[in-house]
């Protein structure tokens, strides 16, 4: 993206976020435009990151780890930020396979008294 510069309006259009939440990404310092006067502009550093928050929003991961993971690439590199992300990504996965044994359970037990109601209203 050589010398790609977006508006804070083009930025919010193009990720399709709302002003608040572009405005809430830079207060708690996982984006950082550039600033001239009141107007901000965001070059293909942020709009990197900005790809990679909304994908880590998809996954589950909460804002404050996405800051943690961005933050570690400026201060130690590409490698140490992909050692970190496997780290998140094993964790993340562990959760959703026991949140989709939950949720496979609940569906279980909702079709299962579904049918049993089924039964019931028949016969009565």
């Amino acid at each position: 993206m050589p010398d790609t510069r977006l508006s804070f309006k083009e930025m919010c259009a193009k990720f399709t976020v709302t002003p608040r939440t572009l405005r809430y990404y830079e207060y708690i310092e996982l984006l950082q435009p550039d600033k001239e006067g009141r107007s901000r502009f965001y070059g293909a550093r942020e709009i990197a990151r900005m790809t990679l928050i909304l994908r880590g929003r998809k996954f589950g991961f909460l804002l404050e780890e996405m800051r943690q993971w961005l933050s570690i690439y400026d201060q130690e590199g590409t490698k140490a930020q992909i050692d970190m992300f496997v780290k998140m990504a094993d964790r993340k996965i562990i959760e959703l396979k026991e949140q989709q044994i939950q949720l496979d359970q609940t569906l279980n037990e909702l079709e299962d008294l579904r049918a049993k109601t089924v039964l019931f209203a028949v016969k009565n």
